[in-house]
């Protein structure tokens, strides 16, 4: 379910947070929670099940943070293509930044909540899709971009740069910023290479080329 946010939830979150990366999801409990949070262990317990709950609910609302940066990108006053290789590293580096301080954990708290996440993950996936897919229409509209089905264009961009998700990084990547905005970059580039729509006089070039052969 996704994470609705309430002044309690959202400190308990904050407090979880901070915690996951001073102790670990291992080491973490309910009551270090209340502690951190300022507030009883039963607050805790109105706002969540258990902590693997709390965990999951990090993520949804980091989650929600990354499709509200898409959803700002999207609307800018810039060309489709700018906009969606910004969105297609946006949404990786965003969740990098999250992931980074907590890379001593991911692996045990994966080892707990894998399952759930990765339901949620095909929500996630599919909100982000949804918001790329109406800048890849925009672009078709204008010309900027070919793309026959909009969806599925969408689909495969988030496919293609899901790799680059902390989840699918080693720990010693997870500290490479610079080396995953790279590869990031050079993903996205080469991706947009397969949607934006050639020049007219390269159209021409190409057909006339074609057509004879030296």
């Amino acid at each position: 379910m996704p994470f609705t946010a309430t002044p309690a939830a959202d400190r308990i979150l904050d407090a979880a947070d901070r915690l996951l990366v001073r102790r670990g999801y291992r080491k973490m409990t309910v009551d270090d929670l209340a502690r951190a949070a300022g507030i009883g262990k039963g607050t805790v317990y109105l706002s969540f099940e258990s902590k693997a709950d709390v965990a999951l609910a990090c993520i949804d609302r980091m989650s929600q943070r990354v499709l509200a940066r898409l959803e700002a990108i999207a609307a800018m006053d810039d060309a489709p293509e700018h906009r969606l290789r910004a969105m297609l590293v946006e949404r990786v580096m965003y969740r990098f930044d999250y992931a980074r301080p907590h890379s001593a954990s991911v692996d045990e708290l994966l080892a707990t909540i894998r399952a759930q996440l990765l339901e949620r993950r095909r929500t996630y996936f599919l909100a982000e899709a949804r918001v790329i897919a109406a800048v890849i229409e925009q672009g078709v509209r204008d010309g900027s971009l070919v793309a026959a089905d909009a969806a599925i264009a969408s689909t495969a961009l988030v496919v293609a740069t899901n790799a680059l998700l902390p989840y699918s990084l080693s720990a010693q990547e997870l500290g490479q910023r610079k080396e995953i905005q790279r590869r990031t970059e050079e993903i996205a580039q080469l991706l947009m290479r397969g949607i934006v729509a050639a020049p007219k006089g390269a159209r021409h070039v190409r057909r006339a080329g074609r057509r004879n052969p030296r």
